[in-house]
C-alpha cells in the first residue's frame, strides 16, 4: 500500500522557533522530550525522530565529514599496508582494558 505524502506547514517566530504540526508529531511518534534530527538536502530539510541510542552531536559530525570528503576527494589519503604494519609494530605487546576508568584530567 502506497502512503500519501502530507503537506503540513507551521510558522517560524521572530525567535526562529516553530511548533511541529500535530500530523508530524503523530507520524513520527514524537512526545515531549524526544529528540529530532534534521538532514539538509538542497533547499529542503528532512526531519526524523532520533532513537535513544543515537547521538545527535556525533551524527552531525559524521554528516559534516561525509560532505567534506565528497567535496574534497583529492585530499583524502588512504592508509597503506606499510603504515598499518608500522602501527602494528608500534603497539605490539600493548594491552588495553577498554572498560578501565579514565584517570586524570581529560576533556571529550
Amino acid at each position: 500500500m502506497k502512503s500519501k505524502a502530507a503537506r503540513l506547514a507551521s510558522k517560524v517566530t521572530s525567535r526562529a522557533q516553530t511548533t511541529l504540526p500535530s500530523g508530524v508529531r503523530k507520524a513520527l511518534g514524537l512526545r515531549a522530550g524526544d529528540q529530532i534530527a534534521y538532514t539538509i538536502e538542497g533547499d529542503q530539510a528532512v526531519i526524523r525522530k532520533l532513537s535513544d541510542e543515537e547521538d545527535p552531536a556525533l551524527s552531525g559530525f559524521l554528516d559534516l565529514l561525509e560532505r567534506d570528503i565528497a567535496k574534497n576527494k583529492g585530499r583524502v589519503l588512504f592508509a597503506t599496508q606499510d603504515f598499518a604494519d608500522y602501527l602494528a609494530e608500534l603497539t605490539e605487546g600493548v594491552e588495553v582494558d577498554y572498560d578501565a576508568p579514565i584517570e586524570g584530567d581529560f576533556q571529550l
